[in-house]
């Protein structure tokens, strides 16, 4: 089940921008940050809006699933995309020219202690960021949803 509504864009600008070129080049460009770090688009239903709302977050892949970083640089509030995701699980997943409809959980325990380990192999800076968000930083998997 694709998801529903109309796209309202974020409105920060650089992540506008990486969402455009993202999608109209059919996630040929804008598939990096920083020169050589691969991203994925999530695509959420807003969870006070109910608008479709996408970001770029970092690529965890592991056979076929994704971790999805509560990040927020750090930050001491988890980002929107967050709540989105608790109040509707069911996202879109784009890593490049793939597209998945998957479902969202939050992870806890040793399940989330060995995804974490996978976040930080994947993007160092989560450590910096856990250390001091003064919050433990939550951690999703995505995986295909049932055909």
């Amino acid at each position: 089940m694709a998801l529903v509504g109309v796209y309202e864009p974020s409105p920060t600008q650089w992540v506008r921008d990486q969402v455009e070129l993202y999608e109209s080049s059919g996630g040929t460009e804008g598939t990096t940050i920083r020169g050589d770090l691969p991203v994925i688009l999530l695509t959420s239903v807003g969870a006070r809006s109910g608008k479709i709302r996408k970001t770029p977050l970092m690529r965890v892949e592991h056979e076929g699933a994704y971790a999805l970083v509560a990040s927020n640089a750090g930050a001491v509030k988890h980002p929107v995309w967050y709540h989105n995701l608790v109040s509707s699980p069911l996202v879109e997943l784009r890593d490049g020219t793939q597209v998945w409809e998957m479902k969202a959980r939050l992870l806890s325990g040793e399940e989330r202690a060995v995804w974490w380990e996978r976040a930080v192999a994947a993007f160092s800076d989560y450590a910096d960021y856990q250390a001091r968000a003064e919050r433990e930083i939550p951690l999703f998997v995505v995986e295909p949803t049932a055909v």
